[in-house]
C-alpha cells in the first residue's frame, strides 16, 4: 500500500486527510502517554494527589515526598552508552569525510539527545538536510510532534510533524520520500504554504523494542514507575507517622479523678503544672512505637527492585561499599549495565545506519562519493576501568608479539579516536625515520 492508497482507504481521499490522521485514537493515545511521561519527569507524581486527612479533630496536610529516581536511572542509561563520543571506523577516505560532517553538524551532541529521548519516550525521529552554508545537519523532531504512518507491511510511507504554537496556530509538515508539504490553519482556515524537494527522504527512526507494537517504541520508565510510586508512598507515610506519634497521650491508671467544675481534670498543658492523684493511681504519657526496622526492610527491597528492573548497578547509586576492585570485579558489578547498553546500542545503531545512508545521498548532491555500508560505529561504554591493569596487559602482549599496534590502541582506555591516533603515529614514524637519515648523513 502506498501513500495515496492509504489516503483513499483510510481518509476517503480528503485533501485535509493529515488533520484527521493526527486526531486518530491511535496517535492521540500515544501522544497522551508521552505527555504524561514529560509531566512525570517534570515532577508531577501521583504522590502529590494524596488527599488531606482528618487527625485528632483537625485537618492534617500529609507529607508528599517526591523522589526523582527516574531521572537518575534514565540519565545513567544515556551516559553509560554515549558519555564517550562514538568512534567512526572504516575506509580512511570515507571516515575522514564522515568525521568532518560530524564536527560541522554537531552530531555527537545530537547523539546524546537521541539516546535521551529514546530511553524516556521509546522513540525519536531525525531529519537530515543541507543548510544554506552547504553543511549537512540534522533536526530532531520531538516525540509528541511525530506521527509516523506505516503500511500493512510495517514500512513507513509518510511522516507527519504536527505542532501548535502559543497563539493556538497549528502547523503540519508532511514528509514523503521526495517532497515536504507545509500546511497551517493560521487565520482560521487550512492554508497550503508550499511543497519543497526532499533529497534525504523520510526521517530516521530511532526506537527501542515494544512487545505490543513493532512500529513504536516503549519508554524505559514504564518498567519501574510503579516501584518509585510505592517508594514515595512509603516514605511519605512513614514521615507522617513520626510527626503524629511525637504528640503523646496522657493515661491515668487507677481510680477515676473526681471532676467537678473543671477541677481535677487533666490540663491540656502539663508543663510546670502539678497533678494530684488518688492513692494507688499512676499517670504516664503513652505514644505509638515506630517500627523503623520494617520500614528499612521494605525500603531496601523496593530500592533493590528498582535497580534490578532498570539494570542499574547498585554501586552507581551509592548502594554498595567498594574498595580495591580488580578489572574482573568491576565488570561483574556492571554486567547488567553492559547488557542494557548492548540492547540500546543495537537500537541506536539501526538508526545510525539509516542516517549514514541519507548522508550518502546528500553528499552525492555535492559531488562527494562515499560508501556508507563500509562505515562502522564503535561505542565506548562509560564503565569504570582499572587502567593500570589494562595497560600492563597490553604492554605484555605487545612484548610477546601477539598483539598488533592497532589492536593495542583499540583496547587502550585513554584513546577514543582510533583512526586519528593511527594517523598521528604514522606521521611520527615518518618524521623519526627522516631524522635518523639526516643524522646518518
Amino acid at each position: 500500500m502506498n501513500l495515496q492508497e492509504y489516503i483513499n482507504n483510510i481518509h476517503d481521499g480528503k485533501v485535509d486527510w493529515f488533520v484527521s490522521e493526527c486526531n486518530s485514537y491511535y496517535h492521540m493515545s500515544r501522544i497522551n502517554k508521552i505527555i504524561d511521561i514529560k509531566e512525570y519527569l517534570n515532577g508531577s507524581h501521583s504522590i502529590l494527589n494524596r488527599p488531606a486527612e482528618k487527625w485528632n479533630g483537625k485537618t492534617f496536610e500529609p507529607r508528599r515526598i517526591v523522589l526523582q529516581y527516574a531521572k537518575t536511572v534514565l540519565n545513567f542509561s544515556t551516559s553509560y552508552l554515549l558519555k564517550n563520543p562514538v568512534t567512526i571506523s572504516g575506509q580512511e577516505a570515507d571516515v575522514k569525510v564522515m568525521k568532518q560532517i560530524y564536527k560541522q553538524g554537531k552530531f555527537n551532541r545530537t547523539d546524546l539527545d537521541i539516546m535521551d529521548k529514546m530511553v524516556k519516550y521509546g522513540a525519536v525521529y531525525e531529519y537530515c538536510f543541507i543548510d544554506r552554508d552547504g553543511k549537512i545537519k540534522s533536526k530532531l523532531i520531538n516525540p509528541e510532534d511525530s506521527y509516523p504512518i506505516y503500511n500493512e507491511q510495517g514500512q513507513m510511507i509518510c511522516f507527519l510533524e504536527h505542532y501548535t504554537t502559543d497563539y493556538n496556530v497549528s502547523y503540519y509538515n508532511i514528509f514523503t520520500d521526495s517532497t515536504v508539504q507545509k500546511w497551517t490553519n493560521a487565520g482560521g482556515d487550512l492554508n497550503f504554504l508550499g511543497e519543497f524537494h526532499n533529497p534525504s527522504g523520510l526521517p530516521v527512526v530511532y526506537k527501542n523494542l515494544n512487545e505490543m507494537d513493532n512500529t513504536a517504541g516503549r519508554s524505559d520508565l514504564e518498567d519501574f514507575i510503579n516501584i518509585i510510586d510505592n517508594m514515595e508512598d512509603l516514605i511519605s507515610k512513614y514521615t507522617d507517622s513520626i510527626y503524629k506519634f511525637l504528640n503523646p497521650i496522657p493515661i491515668v491508671i487507677g481510680q477515676k479523678l473526681n471532676i467537678k467544675n473543671n477541677q481535677g481534670e487533666i490540663p491540656t498543658n502539663l508543663v510546670g503544672i502539678g497533678l494530684n492523684l488518688d492513692d494507688g493511681s499512676d499517670m504516664k504519657f503513652v505514644h505509638g512505637q515506630l517500627d523503623f526496622e520494617s520500614f528499612e526492610s521494605v525500603w531496601k527491597v523496593l530500592k533493590q527492585a528498582l535497580l534490578d528492573v532498570s539494570n542499574t548497578p547498585a554501586v552507581s547509586m551509592n548502594n554498595t561499599d567498594i574498595s580495591n576492585l580488580s578489572e574482573v570485579s568491576i565488570k561483574l558489578l556492571f554486567s547488567l549495565a553492559d547488557i542494557k547498553a548492548g540492547l540500546n546500542e543495537r537500537y541506536i545503531r539501526e538508526g545510525f545506519e539509516q542516517r549514514f545512508n541519507k548522508i550518502e545521498k546528500l553528499l552525492k548532491l555535492q559531488g562527494i562519493e562515499i560508501d556508507s555500508d563500509d562505515i562502522e560505529i564503535v561505542f565506548q561504554y562509560a564503565r569504570p576501568l582499572n587502567e593500570s591493569d589494562i595497560i600492563d596487559n597490553i604492554k605484555t602482549l605487545r612484548e610477546l608479539g601477539v598483539m598488533s599496534l592497532q589492536s593495542s590502541i583499540e583496547n587502550c582506555p585513554m584513546i577514543y579516536d582510533i583512526g586519528s591516533e593511527m594517523e598521528r603515529l604514522g606521521k611520527e614514524n615518518v618524521n623519526n625515520y627522516n631524522r635518523n637519515i639526516v643524522k646518518e648523513s
